[in-house]
């Protein structure tokens, strides 16, 4: 595996970023989806609300696929840490 500038394997770097820019863009997504609905264009609201989706499956895929590389999975409260 090639080792990028950062110290992580290049496929693991690519994975952080597509899952943070996907929930970056989710976080942003609602305010478009307001803006419609005060525009009063649902059409354009669900559109945004659709994206959203995509992105949130999005970040989630990219979460599987960090787990199965060997990151940590901190979805769950850890026991016996303190």
């Amino acid at each position: 595996m090639a080792t990028g500038e950062t110290g992580f394997d290049d496929v693991t770097f690519d994975l952080i970023s597509v899952q943070y820019h996907s929930l970056k863009a989710g976080h942003d997504y609602g305010q478009y989806v307001r803006d419609a609905r005060n525009a009063g264009r649902e059409d354009i609201a669900s559109f945004f609300e659709q994206v959203m989706k995509e992105d949130s499956d999005r970040a989630h895929k990219c979460h599987e696929f960090l787990r199965e590389l060997g990151g940590t999975d901190n979805t769950q409260p850890q026991s016996g840490t303190a």
